[in-house]
């Protein structure tokens, strides 16, 4: 795993020790370790860590809206371990973005492991992610182009086909993708009505 920039936030000294002196000796570098989460999405904008370590005994609504925050502008890895065994809790954070959501009781060995585990399925989520826009924005476009060749069918009384083959033409006449040519097209439509 390479050297990751680590952003530790914990109340407790003490903790806060043993958990920074563990990603240390496995070779990564705490950037900066705050004693409370006040300012935490402008904090990682500032700092720009891999990944997020939040050891907090009773975490808020606060806390959750700037992981939700972070998640949505600026998505990293969020590790959050919290004292209640809130089940509700737990569900609200990972939809706020947490990768990993662990019980306190945490000794030094299980660190590296849990930090592996969260970045792992950071990945897989933000695969899964990218995926999902991929297939919304194909699909959206998929509905430009079926715009286009209706627009064309009904103008040229061509069938299906026919539009499809028409709009296509045009486009590699000017150069232009498919969806781009169909999108000038409907634009044109909408504008003259």
């Amino acid at each position: 795993m390479p050297k990751l920039n680590i952003l530790l936030v914990d109340n407790d000294p003490g903790r806060s020790a043993i958990v920074k002196q563990a990603l240390e000796d496995a070779g990564h570098n705490v950037i900066a370790k705050l004693n409370d989460d006040a300012n935490l999405s402008k904090n990682v904008l500032a700092l720009q860590p891999d990944i997020i370590i939040i050891d907090m005994d009773a975490p808020g609504r606060d806390t959750l809206e700037q992981m939700r925050e972070i998640n949505r502008d600026q998505a990293r890895p969020i590790i959050l371990f919290s004292a209640p065994n809130d089940q509700r809790f737990m569900q609200e954070a990972i939809r706020a973005g947490v990768s990993a959501y662990m019980l306190d009781g945490l000794n030094q060995t299980q660190i590296m492991p849990i930090v592996e585990v969260a970045i792992a399925r950071f990945r897989e989520f933000q695969a899964l992610r990218k995926e999902l826009d991929d297939t919304k924005s194909k699909l959206a476009d998929r509905k430009i182009i079926e715009k286009a060749k209706g627009l064309i069918m009904a103008r040229k009384g061509l069938d299906e086909d026919g539009a499809y083959q028409l709009l296509r033409k045009n486009a590699m006449s000017q150069n232009k993708r498919l969806i781009d040519m169909a999108r000038i097209l409907v634009s044109v439509e909408d504008l003259l009505g």
